[in-house]
């Protein structure tokens, strides 16, 4: 019904006009918006998934960061991989606190795995496996020397022996790779 050239959702109150929505619309949002929960609440749930990205990530910026340490500093820094923890040293035994390289934020994340796995040292750059990640890391120790090349731990540098390194790292189900590539060092 059209009264004065307005529509039945437009009313006159006074001089200002007043427009609201109709139950359809009202009734199309929430359907809407229930069907986009239903398929985006469970990937909240599912922490193994960013825990296993984040994880990741976490290896794949520490590998780097200690290529370009390296480079840097003009001297080797070792990472040491194990089933539970990535660190980052400047000697491959780093049985000391000067030895421990130094986080670029001051400190590591302070997770419990990281707690766990690398002690109180807040201050070291390691972080450990969270609990529901699944960390396979083939070397346990190599290093990069001052032109960012990769050696493992036994090698000296000029000769290397490091051949393409593949980590897995898992979660959810999902299988994610860091690769280091032997001549170059490149990590992705």
């Amino acid at each position: 019904m059209t009264h004065y050239g307005l529509s039945s959702s437009t009313v006159l109150i006074g001089i200002r006009r007043v427009r609201g929505f109709t139950m359809i619309e009202l009734i199309t949002v929430i359907i809407i918006v229930g069907i986009m929960a239903a398929f985006a609440a469970p990937r909240f749930v599912q922490k193994e998934t960013f825990d296993a990205r984040t994880f990741t990530d976490q290896n794949l910026n520490m590998l780097r960061y200690a290529q370009k340490l390296a480079i840097a500093q003009n001297r080797p820094v070792f990472a040491l991989l194990s089933s539970n923890r990535i660190a980052l040293c400047f000697t491959a035994a780093c049985s000391v606190a000067a030895d421990q390289v130094r986080p670029p934020s001051g400190t590591n994340s302070g997770n419990p795995g990281t707690v766990a796995a690398c002690g109180n040292a807040a201050a070291w750059f390691c972080e450990g496996r969270p609990s529901n990640v699944t960390y396979t890391p083939p070397t346990a120790v190599f290093y990069f020397n001052a032109l960012g090349r990769p050696f493992l731990a036994t090698d000296v540098d000029p000769v290397s022996t490091f051949t393409r390194m593949q980590i897995p790292i898992s979660g959810a189900g999902v299988t994610r790779n860091v690769i280091v590539e032997a001549e170059t060092g490149y990590v992705h």
